[in-house]
């Protein structure tokens, strides 16, 4: 089962510094019936302006991913962590018992990121941040892990769910696979490019929920930057 979600049918709302499309209700965009799809809670298509940003807030028990598309976004935390992700790169948040954090695109353009959310395995535990560069050039025709709760997935970043981050980048006409197991949920974007999930198209943006899948088979229409959520 492969369920598209067009870009312009998604949630949002336009604060002026910021942007946000929402895939899942979020905020003051509230769908009873898109509360998320399976642990994956939040999927935001963010559009910061240059010199602007979320300023201190909290959050606890949830694992918070931000892939930064283009620009990069500067993190600064109540545990002292401070760090700038440039586009392509990932950051990952646990929330743990509690923490609070600030957001800011410090750059001269705007910068887009997606920011994920997935619910974690238990509640609790210390709270951590962290990043890590992923050049687009080791996940050139295929998925690469980029954050992982999942045992094997060494290379990660961590996070605290049954359940995986991963990317790729494709030129047009290339194909890749993934293999998805019974029981768990998938949710796929292309950042960029038209791509075709076993005879689903989707453009730029546009959302895929999977379910009960064994193999995907991805081909780009155009060149493409895919993001994915596997979780249970």
């Amino acid at each position: 089962m492969i369920v598209r979600k067009p870009f312009e049918n998604l949630g949002g709302a336009n604060h002026g510094w910021l942007n946000a499309k929402h895939h899942f209700s979020f905020a003051s965009y509230y769908d009873p019936k898109n509360m998320g799809w399976g642990p994956l809670r939040v999927w935001n298509d963010d559009e910061i302006d240059a010199q602007s940003g979320f300023p201190p807030h909290p959050h606890s028990d949830m694992e918070i991913i931000t892939y930064v598309r283009k620009g990069a976004i500067t993190h600064q935390d109540s545990l002292g962590n401070r760090g700038r992700t440039e586009a392509g790169d990932v950051q990952v948040m646990s929330a743990g018992t509690g923490i609070r954090h600030a957001e800011y695109n410090m750059e001269d353009e705007t910068t887009t990121l997606f920011q994920i959310w997935i619910e974690p395995s238990s509640r609790g535990g210390q709270p951590s941040w962290g990043a890590k560069p992923f050049p687009k050039d080791d996940r050139s025709g295929k998925f690469v892990t980029l954050a992982s709760g999942i045992d094997g997935d060494a290379d990660a970043l961590p996070i605290r769910t049954n359940g995986r981050v991963a990317g790729a980048t494709l030129k047009a006409g290339e194909t890749t696979t993934y293999e998805l197991g019974e029981g768990r949920y998938l949710y796929l974007v292309p950042a960029s490019g038209k791509i075709d999930v076993n005879g689903t198209v989707l453009n730029a943006r546009d959302g895929a929920a999977v379910k009960d899948e064994t193999t995907l088979t991805v081909t780009a229409l155009e060149d493409a930057e895919i993001v994915l959520v596997d979780a249970a």
